[in-house]
């Protein structure tokens, strides 16, 4: 319609140009310019109708195709739906006949379940006890077997110090025999004169009658018994460890002197000073390792000889602060 108005105004223009002052067909052409431009918009319209209206028809297609899935979808899934709904009613229907099954059997099997109960419970209270006795028992085997171990490890410990001891001992026996041996070659000469070396218990005993260094009643000391003296001084003075006791002995003779020494108390006492005097005098011997006693008569060897009895006995004695020192230890443990 629009292209059939078109040419009517054309052919109108055509007809009149000529009867037409000049304006009004200036005018005429203005509009025809006016509406040939609102024809081409009208197309460029039309055309953009038109794509959308295909694209809104493939749209709609498309959206019709997902209904129709949705539709069946839905179609199957009202079947699932009522076909579980069907199972469930049935399960629910099973459920309720179990419950009541199993009311009905508690309730027949109530008196034999609390004997069973019952029965339960007085063993686990058996089996306690029995759990608590063992435990106790236990406890008491792991004492027993902690005494045990402390008891071995004491045996042990006592066996160790007992094996020192033993070694200990050995060695000093050992020792006292070579310093017996020593002393013996060196006072060899006067073997027959009345002088002896013996070893007893560790120690060595050099024992000097008193015919070999003293008048009667004298304290002073024969050059012959000094020489016997300074030779065991000699042998003796490089020993370490050891201390010497010298002890002066006599018989049980009155002495009646109205001088110094009165008595066999002060003769004995005197003679073992001057022992001690001659041996530091002669030697390197530490006068620490020294000590002089007197016995008086009250220490005899013989009952019968005299001559035995008055005697000079010089005691060689190793040092025993290491066997002490176990000993110690030892009853520091009990």
């Amino acid at each position: 319609m629009k292209k059939w108005g078109f040419m009517a105004i054309a052919a109108f223009v055509v007809a009149f140009q000529s009867c037409v002052p000049h304006r009004k067909y200036t005018e005429l052409e203005s509009r025809k310019m006016s509406v040939e431009q609102e024809n081409n918009a009208l197309k460029k319209g039309k055309e953009q109708l038109e794509a959308q209206n295909k694209e809104l028809n493939a749209t709609l297609d498309t959206k019709n195709k997902e209904l129709t899935k949705l539709l069946a979808d839905t179609l199957e899934m009202g079947r699932d739906y009522r076909q579980l709904r069907s199972q469930y009613d049935k399960v629910n229907e099973l459920n309720d006949i179990l419950s009541k099954k199993s009311s009905e059997l508690l309730n027949q099997a109530s008196g034999e379940n609390k004997k069973l109960v019952d029965e339960l419970n007085k063993t686990q209270e058996a089996l306690q006890k029995k759990e608590d006795a063992l435990k106790a028992l236990e406890k008491n085997l792991n004492e027993k077997q902690a005494a045990i171990d402390k008891s071995n490890a004491d045996l042990a410990d006592k066996q160790k110090r007992l094996a020192d001891m033993e070694k200990l001992l050995a060695d000093q026996q050992a020792a006292s025999e070579a310093l017996k041996n020593k002393v013996q070659s060196a006072l060899l000469g006067f073997k027959d004169k009345g002088l002896t070396v013996t070893e007893k218990d560790g120690k060595v005993y050099v024992s000097m009658e008193a015919k070999l260094l003293f008048a009667t009643g004298s304290t002073t000391v024969d050059p012959n018994g000094k020489n016997a003296l300074i030779d065991l001084a000699k042998a003796i003075e490089n020993e370490a460890d050891m201390e010497i006791i010298v002890e002066g002995h006599t018989d049980t003779d009155k002495m009646n002197a109205s001088a110094y020494p009165k008595d066999n108390w002060d003769l004995s006492v005197l003679r073992a000073t001057e022992v001690v005097k001659i041996i530091t005098a002669n030697s390197s011997v530490q006068p620490s390792k020294l000590s002089a006693a007197g016995r008086s008569s009250y220490h005899p060897v013989d009952a019968t000889d005299k001559a035995k009895n008055r005697r000079i006995e010089i005691i060689l004695q190793p040092k025993l602060d290491e066997l002490y020192r176990l000993i110690e230890s030892g009853s520091g443990t009990e």
